[in-house]
């Protein structure tokens, strides 16, 4: 047994008092709980013992890939698990705390400028060249196929969407209104609405897209929408990735950055859950989704990631020192 094996099985929750008075439960993947901290960890999962079956990964071999911190993470922790030297690239904008916490898991950081997917120095395009220089295993998250394997299930492990099937089962909640997830590779909504329509054709799959990001004009028009700037990090793009599946999602819900971390701040204070901005997103979609009333059972969404690594950001920060504004010494006897 290795940290492979402590990856998924991550509890299901009712949120109670963010969704007070929807005519729904809502429901949250508490994916903040696997060993990295985020969901990724199961995407890292997948692809490494799919390329170790394949033959593509060896003792001693090297992995690299494009990230914006969280899929490197977990690559990470399965690199040093088993005995793989690890490259990550990651764009500037990321906040420092990733680049951090991945030169302490012991993977190399490479930082790119920020830059479209048509600039040869985006950082997937770097991850893929240096890939092909020095004959390293490309993960390649946003058009490797194990990513939706990771979600939808495999014979070897249950994906995500298996489990919160079970869940709600064991819940008392045999149908699934909607799952409500953004995407940052795709392969979360995709193979969790995939393995959820199986169930029932009835489910809604809704894609939670920061305003920005051109996603959501594409799941709702067909046609890219434009490609604007965003803090929340790890979801949205400016250009279609390849496990993002757009028949297996009924539609999308926009996000602002403010709607977002000030949702975040709800679910810290409200429910407990200690999460990220992409989190904040998916809830504020979720709680819509909800509020229309036309569902079949419950809406289920993801807490993505940890807060703990956003300590950085102007947002996180912002926060923090309004906090400690709040905060009183008592007085001297």
């Amino acid at each position: 047994m290795d940290v492979i094996d402590a990856i998924g099985n991550t509890p299901l929750i009712e949120l109670k008092r963010v969704s007070a008075g929807l005519p729904v439960k809502v429901f949250i993947k508490c994916e903040h709980l696997n060993p990295g901290g985020s969901v990724k960890d199961r995407t890292a999962r997948a692809i490494v013992l799919d390329a170790e079956e394949r033959g593509l990964l060896r003792p001693g071999s090297t992995m690299i890939e494009g990230t914006a911190g969280n899929t490197g993470v977990g690559l990470a922790l399965i690199a040093s698990a088993r005995g793989y030297r690890l490259l990550c690239v990651l764009p500037e904008r990321m906040a420092i705390d990733k680049r951090i916490q991945l030169r302490q898991l012991g993977s190399e950081v490479i930082i790119t400028r920020n830059a479209p997917l048509s600039n040869p120095n985006n950082f997937r395009n770097v991850a893929a060249r240096m890939a092909e220089e020095n004959g390293w295993f490309l993960t390649n998250q946003f058009h490797n196929p194990a990513n939706i394997g990771a979600h939808y299930g495999t014979p070897r492990f249950k994906g995500t969407g298996e489990e919160i099937l079970a869940q709600l089962d064991a819940a008392g909640e045999p149908s699934i209104g909607a799952f409500v997830s953004s995407a940052g590779t795709g392969g979360t909504i995709t193979g969790v609405g995939q393995r959820l329509r199986e169930r029932d054709r009835r489910s809604q799959v809704v894609l939670a897209d920061p305003v920005g990001s051109s996603l959501a004009d594409w799941v709702n028009t067909g046609t890219l929408g434009p490609d604007g700037p965003y803090t929340v990090e790890g979801i949205g793009s400016g250009s279609v990735p390849g496990n993002l599946h757009r028949d297996a999602v009924d539609y999308a819900e926009k996000v602002t950055d403010a709607e977002a971390y000030a949702m975040v701040e709800r679910l810290v204070k409200e429910e407990g859950l200690t999460v990220g901005g992409s989190t904040g997103v998916n809830v504020v979609a979720a709680l819509r989704v909800a509020a229309r009333g036309d569902l079949i059972g419950p809406v289920v969404t993801v807490a993505a990631d940890l807060w703990d690594r956003y300590r950085s950001t102007a947002w996180m920060k912002t926060w923090m020192d309004r906090e400690a504004a709040l905060v009183t010494l008592p007085t001297p006897a």
